[in-house]
This record gives C-alpha cells, structure tokens and sequence, in this order.
C-alpha cells in the first residue's frame, strides 16, 4: 500500500501530526497569545498541551493502523504446507480465527478525528479484508477454478496484478533477466518448487461445481505444460541440472 508506506517516514508522520494539531487548536479559538491577558496565557497554554496530548494519541492510533496493515499482509499470504500455499478447507478454517481478530483490531480503531488522507488508509485496509471474506466465503477459486493454480506466467500482465485469481506463489518468467545468473538460476528453482507439491493439493481442493470455470480453466493447465517446453527451450546453454530436474518435476 504506498500511501501507508510513504507515511510511514518520520518527516510525514511529523507533518501529519503538527498539521492536525495546529487545526484542532484554530478550531478551540486559541491562534495567537500575544493579545490574551497573562492569566489566559496560562490557561491557553495548559489547552494546547491537552491538545498535543490528544493530537499525541491520534498519531499512534494512525501508527497502530500500518502496524495493523503490516500484519494484515503477512497473514493474507497463506503458510506453506509440504512446499506450497496451504488452500485446504482445513487451513483456511484453522485460519479464521486470527482473521477475525485482525478485523477487530481494525474495527476498534476510531478514526472520527483523522485526517482524511489517513481515514482512507483505513478504508483500503478495510477494502482489503473485506475482499479476502468473501474470496473465502463465496468465490472461493481455489475450490472452483482449476486456472486458479496456473503457476507460470510467461508475459506481464496489462493490469497490476491479474486478470483472474491466481494463488500467492506464481512464477513470473517475464522478470527474468537473460542469461540468467546463478543468484537467478536459484530463484528459479525455487519458484518452480512450488508447482508439484501445489499440483497434489489441487485435486483434494477442486471440489466446486462450476461448469465454466472448470473448461476454461483445464486450459490454462495445459497451456502451463506448453510454458514449461517454452522455458527449458529459453534457457538453452543457459541452464543448470538443478534447473532441468526442476523442469520435469513439474511437468510430471
């Protein structure tokens, strides 16, 4: 998420923060202390510390959300279970208690007083999760789309991310930079790694009854054999042992 990302510098967490100060206490009347007789100064002066007390407790509502989003990210990315992305029903259920508490987490945060830029920092969090609910509740692709487990992808896609729901461990061979060095030879491998492991979930998964899905989706499967010829033929003098054998285990 960038624009968390770029608060989360000290200039911009400082800005923010003297910048909703400096409203909240033009809103309670007190823009200047030159004219106020001395009595007053006092008095304003104990107001503006209430004020930067509570501008404080606002900043570090603001921090506990981008530590928020920072767990959010790990969890979303599912742990691995025999060397791929666990999808099984019995995972996501194990699961779901902590995202549950993730989204409570979110829930208590009030964000009545924030600046609009950062109440929609909150917003996209809540976008976010809001997302995952219902891939988990309702689409549900990795139980009713094979495509859904396509790992290689061979061109950039013309969108961020992509098209269609694809699972957290693909291999985008487009960001492979030829000859491949040795530090890219091993990236390779073991992003390939995930396919077979992946591949023995998928049938136990596949439980879904979406005619659609299912033709259009057996496809992409194939066309994944058609990727693996592309890329032994790709890396042609270029290659490793620990490659090839990478190679044929997921193609078996």
């Amino acid at each position: 998420m960038g624009a968390i990302d770029a608060r989360t510098t000290a200039c911009s967490r400082r800005q923010a923060f003297f910048s909703s100060c400096r409203s909240r206490f033009a809103r309670a009347g007190f823009t200047s202390s030159k004219n106020l007789p001395d009595a007053n100064v006092s008095r304003a002066s104990s107001a503006l510390a209430l004020f930067l007390i509570s501008c404080s407790a606002l900043a570090d509502d603001h921090s506990n959300l981008v530590k928020l989003f920072e767990d959010w990210r790990n969890f979303e990315s599912p742990p691995y279970v025999d060397g791929a992305p666990d999808y099984t029903e019995k995972g996501f259920a194990i699961r779901r208690g902590e995202f549950d508490a993730l989204r409570a987490r979110l829930n208590a945060i009030d964000i009545s007083d924030w600046p609009i830029d950062q109440q929609v920092d909150w917003h996209v969090v809540r976008a976010e999760m809001n997302g995952y609910d219902f891939n988990e509740r309702v689409l549900q692709p990795w139980v009713r789309d094979p495509a859904f487990y396509q790992s290689i992808w061979m061109n950039r896609s013309d969108v961020p991310g992509h098209e269609g729901p694809t699972h957290h461990a693909v291999v985008e061979f487009w960001t492979y930079e030829l000859p491949l060095s040795e530090i890219e030879k091993e990236r390779l491998v073991a992003e390939l790694a995930v396919i077979p492991p992946l591949m023995k979930q998928a049938p136990k998964n596949l439980t879904g009854n979406a005619r659609d899905l299912w033709i259009t989706g057996i496809r992409n499967i194939h066309r994944q054999m058609a990727y693996l010829d592309a890329i032994e033929q790709a890396l042609e003098g270029n290659s490793s042992p620990a490659i090839t054998d990478a190679l044929d285990a997921a193609r078996a």
